[in-house]
C-alpha cells in the first residue's frame, strides 16, 4: 500500500471514529487479498482436516503468512471449518463393581487366522442434542469389524446385541477368546452367559490399563476422526444409518490398513483363504 494511500486511511478512521482493523475487516482493504487469505486458510484446513485455528495459525506462518489465531478462527467459523473440534469426554467404561473380572489372555496368545481373538469396546456419539453409544466388536486377526450396536442406553443389552450380531456372522468354533476392558457391561450376566454358551474363554484388559486393547482404540479413533467428526446426525436412526454404512461399506471393504498389507479387511480375509502362510506374516510382523 502506498504511502498516501496509508494516510489517507489513517485519516478516515480518525475521523469517522472506526479503528482500522474494523475499517479492513468492513472491506476497506484489499479484497483481492482477503479472498487469498480465505484460500490459504481453506487449503490447510482441507488437507489437515483434523487441525484446529492453532495449528492452521501455525502452518500459515511457517508459510510466510503473518496472521493472528483470531482471524483464522473467524474464517473457519465463516467458511464451517470448526466441525473437527474435541469432543466432550464421556466415560463408558464403570469397572468399579462387584461382578468378577478375568485375566487377560490376550496378551500371550499369536493370532494366526480369524475367529481365534476377538475384541470388544464401547464409545459414545454426540448427536446434536444428545449422546448415544456404540458397541463394537472386532476380529483382532482382520481387524473386521463384525458385530455392532447403537443406542441411547449403556446398559448390558447394548453390548449383548453387538456380540449376537458377531456369533450370528462368524459362528466360531470352541475356544475363540473374547477380549474387553472390565466395564459392568462385558462382566454383566447375560453377556458372560452368552460367552459361555459358544464356549468361548474371557479375557479382560488390566484395569485403567487402554493398551491391553489397543487395536480397539486405534478403530475407535479411526471411526471418529474418519466419519464421527465429519457429520453432524439429528436423530439416532440417522447416526445409525450413516455408522452403519461406514462400518460395512467403507472400513470393512475400502479402507486401507498398513498393518493388513494395505488391505482392507475383508480383502484381507479372502487372502487367507488363499494365501494363508503369507498372510499370517504379514499379519504377524504387524504385531
Amino acid at each position: 500500500m502506498k504511502a498516501g494511500t496509508q494516510l489517507a486511511v489513517r485519516r478516515m478512521c480518525v475521523l469517522t471514529g472506526v479503528s482500522r482493523a474494523g475499517f479492513y475487516r468492513r472491506g476497506g482493504g484489499s479484497r483481492s487479498a482477503s479472498v487469498e487469505l480465505r484460500d490459504r486458510v481453506q487449503r490447510v484446513a482441507l488437507e489437515w482436516p483434523t487441525y484446529g485455528s492453532r495449528r492452521i495459525t501455525a502452518e500459515l506462518r511457517r508459510c510466510g503468512v503473518l496472521i493472528n489465531r483470531k482471524r483464522v478462527q473467524r474464517l473457519m467459523r465463516e467458511d464451517n471449518l470448526l466441525c473437527f473440534r474435541k469432543r466432550k469426554f464421556v466415560a463408558t467404561t464403570d469397572s468399579a463393581h462387584g461382578l468378577r473380572v478375568y485375566p487377560n489372555l490376550a496378551a500371550a496368545l499369536v493370532v494366526s487366522g480369524v475367529n481365534q481373538l476377538w475384541r470388544a469396546d464401547i464409545t459414545y456419539i454426540r448427536l446434536l442434542e444428545e449422546f448415544v453409544f456404540l458397541a463394537v466388536v472386532l476380529d483382532a486377526f482382520s481387524r473386521r469389524a463384525i458385530g455392532w450396536a447403537l443406542d441411547g442406553t449403556l446398559e448390558a443389552k447394548l453390548a449383548v446385541a453387538a456380540l449376537e450380531m458377531a456369533f450370528e456372522r462368524r459362528r466360531p468354533a470352541p475356544g475363540l477368546v473374547h477380549h474387553s476392558d472390565q466395564g459392568v457391561q462385558y462382566a454383566s450376566h447375560d453377556y458372560v452367559a452368552l460367552l459361555e454358551t459358544h464356549e468361548v474363554q474371557i479375557s479382560m484388559s488390566r484395569r485403567g490399563n487402554p493398551w491391553d486393547n489397543a487395536t480397539c482404540e486405534s478403530f475407535m479413533k479411526t471411526l471418529k476422526c474418519e466419519e464421527v467428526y465429519r457429520s453432524e446426525y439429528r436423530n439416532l436412526a440417522e447416526a445409525r444409518a450413516r455408522i452403519g454404512e461406514f462400518l460395512e461399506e467403507i472400513y470393512n471393504q475400502k479402507r486401507l490398513h498398513s498393518s493388513l498389507g494395505y488391505c482392507p479387511p475383508a480383502e484381507f480375509e479372502r487372502l487367507q483363504s488363499s494365501r494363508p502362510m503369507l498372510v499370517a506374516a504379514v499379519a504377524q510382523e504387524a504385531r
